[in-house]
């Protein structure tokens, strides 16, 4: 490999920054928050990007389309080039970044097995245990939070499917308004 080599961009960089950015902005509506009860800290935040950046690795992994996968990995590059710069931003030390990336990787990688594992059971109720025993930490939810949570993910899943890989390769992606996903469910 050359040297030029190293400063050259990957095909999906700016496509899987994007596709990023419209996932943290779907896990930040605030009705969420507000009407489900997740909890408004670092963790809570942290649980629902990883949500949805889940469902959208899920749905990039699984396409039939070459460029599916590759997205899915710039997808999961982006997020942890960011989780890198927040805590550093945070006043993170240089010499605990990596151990602290690596802890949030491998809490993403299980929620992302657990939450796909539950889509694929077609069991509503998998996906409420796993949702619940995550993102409140074993406290008891609010009333049906857990499986309104799970309605929400599950709609934004098959709204996920529905799009083309060619806007999706352009870093174009539309989530659900969340706002609604919630009072329906």
């Amino acid at each position: 490999m050359g040297i030029l080599a190293m400063f050259r961009r990957r095909p999906y960089e700016r496509p899987g920054f994007e596709l990023y950015g419209a996932a943290v902005g779907a896990a930040r509506t605030p009705a969420l928050f507000a009407e489900l009860g997740v909890p408004d800290t670092l963790e809570g935040r942290f649980d629902l990007v990883s949500l949805h950046v889940g469902l959208l690795i899920r749905r990039l992994r699984t396409d039939g389309d070459a460029r599916g996968p590759a997205l899915a990995q710039a997808v999961f590059d982006a997020m942890f080039a960011d989780m890198d710069l927040n805590l550093r931003e945070m006043g993170v030390g240089d010499m605990s970044i990596g151990k602290r990336v690596r802890a949030m990787w491998e809490a993403f990688h299980g929620r992302a097995l657990a939450y796909e594992s539950a889509l694929d059971s077609q069991d509503p109720a998998a996906l409420a245990e796993a949702l619940a025993r995550n993102v409140w930490r074993g406290a008891p939810p609010p009333d049906r939070s857990a499986e309104r949570l799970a309605a929400v993910a599950h709609s934004q899943a098959v709204h996920l499917a529905g799009q083309g890989i060619d806007a999706l390769a352009a870093g174009r992606i539309a989530f659900l308004p969340a706002e609604e996903l919630v009072h329906d469910a």
